[in-house]
């Protein structure tokens, strides 16, 4: 035994035969196994622990040992004994887990809950609105509405963020964030195409944040007289590009630069913050500043300012929900900790934790930024100091007022104590936010490359460096915002993130529905505070409010998402991540499986399930195509095969993979049934017994004609008869099939097999491959000879070498479906006879022989 074992346990060979009573050589003659007690002199005795004593002292069993149950990784760790090297004395493979993203964050720290959660999710949420746009939503919509439209985004964020805890919590969390969340938990369909909508969501919202940053700082400079071109959308494009070229940088230089920064930027916003709040308290301080639109806190202008007031304001008739798309993205940081779940020391811990904390923290401000904004600033001002004394400031009636909350996006600046503090926090919120969301796509995208469900994303997932950094990821990221940078405006792109990110929380929801409401086994989440209905609510709701916003937006949306889960559909990725719709497809099967053993059955519904003797389905591929053209897909096809010789669970599973890999590349819908250690006669006995169950069990038997009957010895001739007339005995149909030479072709291979194309097998993904074109026979002519699959581990290939593979693939002809073991084509005569129910149709007959009477 390797690692540790070997001191634990003493295997010795026993008998094979499973149906003998096995004994094990290495028990003591008293029949008693010494404990670690007597093992370890140094180990107190149960009189020196005195009232500690444990049950630990009481026990004449073996104790297991604390090695076996270390990190897998850490090099204390012992080689737990698999279940054949503990009964037979057999060593056997281990299989590598498949199911995870390689590498987490690739950093060489890793970050609290406060540092790598609460903080990004603050500054993703104080973001570009906060300063520009949330004093224009009180004048829209007013101080009542705006409450709704932050409380309803509010409970979309709290309950999207339980979900979410749920499923953090729910196992190991792994680099790739949302996606690895959805993916592992929906299965890859549902996690790559929310994961590619969210990355392109935080490409687009990284874009989004830079322009209001250069908006903020083409208002600095007109207040200056400076300007770069045109002092408009230019300026923001000029600006916007180099601004995301130093982000960008600051992104690839490392983790460490990046929480540097952050560390600082809150501390800006937090500022900006405070210096509005004690500006607002303690009111103008000049005529200009009330006749711009702040004539301080006043219960009047509370009330003036309570109700609605919806004007065409950029380019659009406003409304309830035009405005509230343009607040949403506001909110849609709480997935911020999730983003960079890899590099959190304990993300099952620190994403409800922080999240939850940062979205009352946030919400909280915002209500309060409402209530002061509505209390304290005019709708409309003329910013002419001569008005103040006539008290016409406000009336705007035959005149452009460039003033109040209608009119200008700068009312914060003009309500704070200094200003200048508040253009710095809104650069430090913007800044951050797009900093944030610069983090997270390339990581994204390097968690779909590794999982390698969408092929185009293999090239961009390539690390480099000790930290394991995609360049190339930030490459691609930098275009995507580039490009949106470039429309230079606000409101425009402000509904489109919100719909992205609509469609994400709605997928997260019902994500975390599905899983509770299935059950399925490995769904036990930590985090306990959250409600399948709550997360169905909020799943219904994120999609309702999608289409209000925007009708023909979402459909676009849920179009695009479609069409991404189609192309994985239609992929099949070879990966088994244990989500709940498999535990759903499951769940369902059993439940039809039930319900059809209660039905009644009918002769309308009469379907053909059939139990076929094919041996080793690769060497009777004419049989195997007739059962399979008359099952087609509509009825049960078993395909049966006896081994009169034993075999262990090795040859056994080898047979089994080998047999579902020559159904699957031939695209026949059929089980395959194994059984060994028993005559053939008596094998076939047990297959009309055990094969199927209730319902779904074969009606008919199927098997090939005898043709060498005048040479056989009569014993075998017995056994075929017999097998004929337990047909008979089980009230079941039966079906001999001949043709002109045979239908057991094993003899034109050499292990015995007709094996099937490379080709084909090479389509079905594989993550041990064997190493032989060959297919094992342990039941043919000679049992005494055996051959077993050779199976090697996977080799970790390049982005670059799996490129290289599939053009080679797609350059290389088709060859014919079956061949030699050699790779060379069999006549043309043999592969006639091979497939002749593969064959276009020719004129002939069929001989139908009714051997039993079922009444018509």
């Amino acid at each position: 035994m390797d690692g540790g074992s070997g001191s634990r346990f003493s295997v010795r060979q026993v008998m094979e035969s499973r149906r003998r009573s096995s004994f094990m050589a290495d028990v003591p003659e008293n029949g008693v196994l010494e404990t670690s007690m007597s093992a370890d002199p140094e180990q107190p005795t149960p009189a020196q622990m005195g009232p500690r004593r444990s049950l630990v002292h009481m026990t004449r069993e073996a104790l297991p040992r604390m090695a076996n149950y270390r990190n897998l990784r850490s090099f204390r760790a012992a080689q737990r004994p698999t279940l054949g090297e503990l009964h037979e004395g057999v060593k056997e493979a281990k299989e590598e887990d498949t199911g995870e993203i390689q590498g987490g964050g690739g950093h060489h720290f890793k970050l609290g809950w406060i540092q790598g959660v609460l903080i990004p999710v603050l500054l993703n949420i104080w973001g570009v609105m906060l300063f520009l746009r949330l004093s224009w939503v009180v004048a829209q919509a007013g101080i009542i509405m705006s409450l709704v439209i932050i409380g309803i985004s509010a409970a979309v964020c709290v309950i999207t963020t339980l979900s979410l805890s749920a499923i953090s919590t729910n196992g190991e969390v792994k680099g790739g964030g949302i996606y690895y969340m959805i993916s592992r938990c929906l299965g890859p369909e549902f996690g790559a195409s929310v994961g590619i909508v969210f990355a392109f969501a935080n490409a687009v919202a990284a874009s989004m944040n830079t322009i209001g940053f250069c908006d903020s700082l083409n208002d600095l400079l007109k207040s200056h007289g400076l300007k770069i071109i045109d002092g408009g959308i230019n300026d923001v494009r000029i600006i916007g590009m180099v601004a995301l070229v130093i982000m960008i940088i600051i992104c690839a230089v490392g983790m460490d630069w990046e929480v540097k920064a952050q560390n600082v930027l809150v501390v800006i916003i937090s500022g900006a913050i405070v210096d509005f709040i004690v500006g607002t308290l303690r009111g103008p301080e000049s005529d200009e500043e009330v006749a711009k639109g702040f004539p301080g806190l006043s219960l009047d202008l509370f009330n003036k300012n309570l109700g609605t007031d919806y004007r065409f304001s950029e380019g659009v008739n406003q409304d309830f929900f035009s405005v509230f798309a343009i607040y949403f993205p506001s909110v849609t940081g709480i997935q911020a900790g999730a983003n960079i779940s890899g590099d959190l020391k304990d993300p099952a811990s620190a994403i409800p934790k922080g999240t939850l904390l940062a979205v009352a923290i946030s919400m909280f401000s915002y209500g309060l930024f409402v209530l002061l904004a509505g209390g304290g600033a005019m709708r409309d001002a003329s910013g002419v100091i001569g008005d103040i004394a006539n008290g016409t400031v406000a009336d705007c009636m035959g005149r452009h007022c460039a003033y109040g909350l209608q009119n200008s996006y700068s009312v914060m600046q003009l309500m704070s104590v200094w200003g200048p503090f508040i253009y710095a926090g809104c650069f430090a919120a913007t800044l951050s936010t797009a900093l944030t969301n610069l983090l997270s796509v390339p990581r994204l995208v390097r968690a779909l490359g590794y999982d390698k469900i969408y092929p185009g994303f293999i090239f961009f997932s390539k690390g480099y460096t000790k930290k394991d950094e995609p360049f190339r990821g930030y490459v691609l990221t930098f275009f995507i915002s580039g490009a949106f940078l470039l429309i230079a405006e606000l409101n425009v792109i402000a509904p489109l993130i919100s719909n992205f990110y609509l469609a994400s929380y709605a997928l997260i929801n019902f994500c975390t529905f599905h899983a509770a409401f299935v059950k399925p086994i490995g769904w036990r989440p930590t985090f306990r505070f959250y409600n399948k209905w709550l997360s169905l609510l909020g799943f219904v709701a994120c999609v309702s409010i999608m289409f209000l916003i925007s009708w023909v937006t979402s459909l676009i949306t849920y179009v695009i998402i479609l069409a991404l889960y189609l192309i994985v559909v239609y992929r099949k990725p070879d990966v088994n991540w244990g989500s709940s719709t498999e535990a759903q497809t499951y769940s369902t099967t059993l439940n039809s499986v039930y319900l059809l053993d209660q039905t009644n059955e009918h002769v309308k519904n009469y379907r053909p399930q059939i139990l076929l003797l094919s041996g080793n389905p690769t060497s009777r591929p004419a049989i195997m195509q007739l059962a399979s053209q008359i099952t087609k897909n509509h009825s049960l096809l078993v395909c049966g095969k006896i081994s009169e010789q034993e075999l262990n669970y090795s040859q056994r599973s080898g047979c089994i993979k080998e047999a579902q890999k020559f159904l699957q590349a031939n695209k026949i819908r059929a089980f395959f049934k194994l059984v060994d250690g028993l005559k053939f006669e008596q094998g076939v006995r047990g297959l009309l017994q055990a094969a199927g169950f209730g319902k779904l069990r074969p009606n008919l038997l199927l098997l090939g004609f005898k043709n060498e009957w005048l040479l056989a010895p009569n014993k075998e001739l017995h056994e075929y008869f017999t097998v004929l007339h337990e047909a008979f005995d089980f009230r079941m149909g039966l079906a001999i099939l001949r043709v002109r030479g045979g239908l057991d072709y094993s003899k034109f291979t050499e292990s015995g097999e007709v094996a099937s194309n490379p080709h084909l097998e090479a389509k079905v993904k594989s993550l041990a491959r064997v190493a032989s074109d060959t297919f094992i026979n342990l039941s043919g002519a000679e049992p005494g000879v055996q051959s077993q699959p050779n199976y090697v581990k996977a080799v970790e290939r390049t982005p670059q070498e799996i490129l290289s593979k599939k053009k080679k693939k797609a350059s290389t002809p088709e060859r014919n479906l079956f061949s030699s073991a050699q790779g060379s084509p069999l006549s043309h005569d043999i592969m006639q006879r091979v497939a002749i129910f593969d064959s276009p149709p020719r004129n002939g007959t069929i001989d139908v022989w009714w051997l039993y009477d079922d009444g018509g």
